[in-house]
This record gives C-alpha cells, structure tokens and sequence, in this order.
C-alpha cells in the first residue's frame, strides 16, 4: 500500500473523531507503525499530504509538528521531514489478556526471546504472598528478554505455582499457549503500571542508556475459578509502548 493510498480520508478521516490535525497526526503514527514510511525514508511534503488528505496546510502542519515533538520524525533544514530510526511506538490494550507472542504475531511481527532464567525455585516472600503459595512451596520462574523483528522492548519475570505449571522448560515460546495446553490459561487479570528510570543492566538488555524513561508492569493474572495462576513483573522500554485503555460512562 502506498503513503497515498493510507491516507485516503474516507478510511479514517471523520467529524466524530476529534480534532483533525489529531485524526492526521494517528493516521501518519500508524504508517510508521505498518512500516508504510520506514525509518530513514522522508515525509511527504506538506502540501502533498494537504492534497491528498483535503486538509489545510495549517491542520498538516499542527500533525507534523506533533510528530516532531515526539521525536518520530527528523526535521532537517532545507532538506524536509525524515521518518526517525527510533523504534515505532507499539499500542498495546490494556482491555485484552494475550501474551507478547500472540501480540507480536498480530502485528506482523517476530518475536523472539532469549532466556535469563528458567526453572524452579524456592518463593521469595513476593511470590509466597501474590500466589497464595505455602512457604515450603517451590515456584516455577520463567525470565526473559522479549524481542521483536530483533529490537528488544521487555523484560518480563513471570512466576507461577508448580501445579499450574510443573515444567517451565516446556515453554519454548508463548507461556499462555503453554498453559493453555493444560486447560490452565488465564481469563482475567489486575495490572499496575509505574513509571521508571531503567537501571544499568535493564538498560543494557533493552539497548538503551541508563536512566531513561521505562515502565514498569506487575500483573496478577487469574482463572475461571479465580485462583491466582500467574504473578508477572515485566520491564518495557519507554520510547516503545504506549498503553492503551478504553474507558465508558457509567450509567449508575
């Protein structure tokens, strides 16, 4: 598909929608995402885009400049506006319960992972707490550095009750397709997002400096029967993710 093609207004371009430089400014962040416009590859000229679009140059260029300030595009004097090498920004519901593989997958994407720990262990008084576990209990841990088409974004240190999960060495790619093997997959969770400054060694798995902006997620995920099955604290690179939730007005 074609830059021209994407931004075709009838696809997406509507009076209920919010402000119209807001509408231009997700369509353009969408095309990044798909890898319509590459990094590296320039912007259209804000004029093509005004033509293309039937928007005024005033409304492209309030899209552009947000664009800009989010650093995902390079504006170069003299020469135009450039698609930045940063890494996309990845939208990610907080409504639907899915693994980082089924995600990844959903977006055209290879995920990979490369392991850092995998095995039982004894709970530390976390997990004996959060998995309603005995203190004599083992605990199946599973740590890994989670990777799309290469770039790392996450670090996700999942621990789980050796019942639910006897053999973490069976988990070779999703831990939710593992589980769901036994009939044992999550249906709900609570997750609580915190901001963070990464320190040196999630810095260096995730690629970028220390001490920039990251997330932290603890999620504490649950069976039909609503027994804790799975107790997950992930690391995400801030300039990758942004965390999406639909809300509704309540009618009481």
């Amino acid at each position: 598909m074609t830059i021209a093609d994407f931004l075709d207004p009838k696809g997406w371009l509507t009076r209920e929608a919010g402000p119209r430089y807001v509408q231009l400014h997700k369509r353009l962040s969408e095309a990044v995402a798909q890898g319509i416009l590459r990094p590296g590859a320039p912007l259209p000229p804000e004029r093509e885009i005004a033509t293309i679009t039937d928007l005024s140059r005033v409304t492209v260029r309030k899209a552009i400049s947000l664009l800009a300030d989010e650093g995902l595009i390079v504006q170069k004097q003299g020469s135009g506006s450039f698609i930045s090498n940063r890494t996309p920004r990845i939208e990610q519901s907080l409504s639907r319960l899915t693994s980082f593989t089924e995600d990844m997958a959903r977006r055209g994407k290879v995920s990979t992972s490369r392991w850092l720990e995998r095995g039982l262990f004894m709970p530390s008084p976390d997990e004996v707490l959060m998995l309603a576990l005995a203190a004599e209990s083992s605990v199946a841990r599973l740590a890994r550095l989670r990777s799309a088409d290469g770039q790392p974004l996450a670090i996700e240190r999942a621990s789980l009750p050796t019942d639910i999960l006897p053999n973490p060495l069976l988990v070779e790619t999703s831990l939710y397709e593992a589980l769901e093997a036994r009939g044992l997959r999550p249906v709900r969770a609570l997750q609580k997002i915190s901001a963070i400054n990464l320190g040196d060694e999630d810095a260096a798995l995730l690629e970028v400096n220390p001490g920039v902006a990251g997330l932290r997620i603890e999620r504490t995920s649950y069976l039909e029967n609503g027994r804790v099955a799975e107790f997950t604290r992930s690391i995400y690179r801030g300039d990758a993710y942004n965390f999406v939730a639909e809300l509704r007005l309540s009618k009481e």
